[in-house]
């Protein structure tokens, strides 16, 4: 019995107690709390309910405890349920309800952890959308591993989730990208406000080798060849490089179609029609204030250009109008005005703005024995997904990156990361995976078997540490989509694996050299296999490998 299964018990008979005692039980909450006690000596399981409800419900808290601890008692799933203090209810399962969760774990196999809190909502997830006119730097490189695994975690909850990528083709930055390459091309030095680095001159190369006559015609003409060159090339880079990270996009949204298709002409068309917009200085502006926003926006300028935001406009516009019920962006530290905007931009279109929601991430440190690293060669003014990937490999970055909240800065020592060591957190984790791996070989080897085991045999303090910590999985799943939180998925892998161990340490899995293999020993196997089971999940949900040796 998981923790969920114990908080419907618990709501159940709270309710038929409380109706034979003539309690209001509308006063009990959808959804019971139950922990784990500090104190391992308290229970496995507690909650306060009675303390929660009792005096809404005119009852005693204590006494409404003891009537519910007696219930649940009486439940063949129950060991003991005892009361404790003005009214907490620790409880202990039975070793057949607790050994069930290896059984579950075991037959889920993969989808153990999965639920169906988003079944049937279509969630539209843009992350990176790094502009195309560099490599893609450290806080996108944070974006793309935090991005995949959450987009992982509301798959894993039901949800149909789009994940896209906005491919800014349009505006001032790509100008400069584009003056920046032909300056290349030209042996002149790089423009004041263009971009750096070995990657320009190596694309102006490569525009000039397939473009022979890139350099011939009108500046603008010459512009516009190294532009459409240019920007198909870096963007194919970004592309190899988030691919090799492990991360594809099931869409890649070309800003310019707004402009092409008429798409941001329409909305601001709609939005002169429903009085959203008002003219001003010879300027259009939207009444953002109207919705929460702390200024009114710009969106047509006084010169008759589209200000950045009529694009955002027609583009929230069209993530619903393909039928997402909920729109999450993903944005750099600096992006905080957004949020307001792109909610504002919701309404004025006739969209819900809960529907939109905007995460923003902090930056990204590269240390060394605790001194930064200087910025990368290539790319002239900043570290690269590349950089990091050639430092640390694919499944160190994405643990790094998604490891921690993204409310807060984060520094990777580059030192821990390639550490083949306990501190180093994904390679303590995947050493757990390759562990059980290894056992379970084993196991093999000698004759011993998992299947039919006796699961009720497993009552060691550390067999119901590690198999309670099994059942806590998909309530951590729940909680990593409900809060856009993937670094919980993460945080209890590493739990996992060090309660792991501590069963390792202390209970005989297999039978020693010379001994018959007993009961508890295939039992023991059950569980461990379960474990690995669970690790699986988590560090495929965080987007990182499960290796069988290490």
């Amino acid at each position: 019995m998981n923790p969920a299964d114990l908080s419907v018990l618990i709501r159940d008979t709270a309710a038929t107690v409380m109706a034979a005692h003539d309690l209001d039980a509308s006063v009990l909450p959808e959804s019971v709390t139950v922990e784990r006690p500090r104190n391992p000596e308290h229970g496995d399981y507690a909650t306060n309910l009675a303390l929660q409800v009792a005096k809404k419900a005119g009852a005693n808290p204590r006494e409404l405890a003891t009537w519910l601890a007696d219930a649940l008692s009486a439940d063949a799933a129950i060991d003991s349920a005892e009361v404790a203090g003005p009214g907490f209810l620790n409880i202990r399962l039975a070793a057949a309800a607790q050994g069930a969760i290896v059984a579950q774990v075991r037959e889920a196999g993969a989808a153990f952890g999965s639920n169906e809190e988003y079944a049937g909502k279509k969630i539209n997830l843009e992350f990176v959308s790094a502009n195309p006119t560099g490599p893609i730097h450290l806080g996108g490189t944070r974006w793309a591993a935090v991005g995949d695994s959450l987009g992982r975690v509301l798959e894993a909850s039901g949800a149909a989730v789009t994940r896209e990528y906005y491919f800014n083709d349009h505006g001032r930055q790509i100008d400069r990208f584009s003056n920046s390459l032909v300056a290349a091309a030209k042996g002149e030095p790089t423009p004041e406000d263009g971009y750096g680095g070995d990657y320009i001159q190596e694309i102006a190369a490569k525009v000039m080798e397939q473009v022979p006559d890139a350099l011939e015609g009108t500046e603008d003409e010459i512009r516009e060849k190294f532009r459409a060159s240019g920007v198909e090339m870096m963007f194919a880079h970004i592309k190899d490089s988030l691919h090799e990270f492990g991360v594809d996009f099931d869409v890649y949204f070309h800003e310019n179609s707004l402009f092409e298709s008429g798409a941001v002409e329409k909305a601001v068309a709609h939005l002169k029609d429903n009085g959203k917009l008002y003219f001003e200085d010879g300027a259009w502006w939207l009444k953002s204030t109207d919705y929460g926003d702390d200024k009114d926006r710009v969106v047509i300028k006084s010169d008759g250009d589209a200000a950045y935001i009529a694009g955002d406009i027609a583009y929230v516009a069209d993530k619903f109008d393909r039928g997402h019920d909920l729109a999450i962006y993903m944005l750099g530290a600096d992006h905080h005005g957004y949020i307001a905007r792109l909610r504002a931009a919701a309404a004025a279109m006739g969209y819900d703005p809960n529907q939109v929601e905007v995460l923003i991430g902090q930056m990204v440190n590269l240390l060394r024995d605790g001194v930064a690293v200087k910025m990368s060669k290539r790319a002239g003014t900043v570290i690269t997904l590349d950089d990091l990937v050639e430092a640390i490999g694919v499944d160190g970055a994405r643990y790094s990156l998604v490891r921690s909240s993204v409310d807060s800065s984060l520094d990777i020592d580059l030192g821990l990361w390639t550490s083949q060591s306990s501190d180093n957190p994904v390679y303590y984790v995947q050493y757990g995976h390759a562990r059980i791996c290894s056992i379970l070989r084993k196991a093999s080897e000698i004759g011993v078997s998992a299947e039919g085991a006796d699961l009720a045999l497993l009552t060691h303090d550390k067999e119901g540490d590690l198999i309670r910590t099994l059942g806590e999985f998909p309530e951590v799943v729940k909680a990593a989509a409900n809060f856009r939180e993937p670094h919980r998925i993460a945080r209890y892998a590493e739990e996992l694996a060090s309660v792991f161990h501590r069963f390792y340490d202390q209970c005989q899995v297999l039978p020693k050299a010379g001994e018959e293999a007993e009961p508890i020993h295939s039992a023991r196997l059950a569980l461990a296999d379960a474990a690995r089971q669970v690790l699986a999940n988590a560090l495929t949900m965080v987007g990182v490998s499960t290796p069988e040796k290490m």
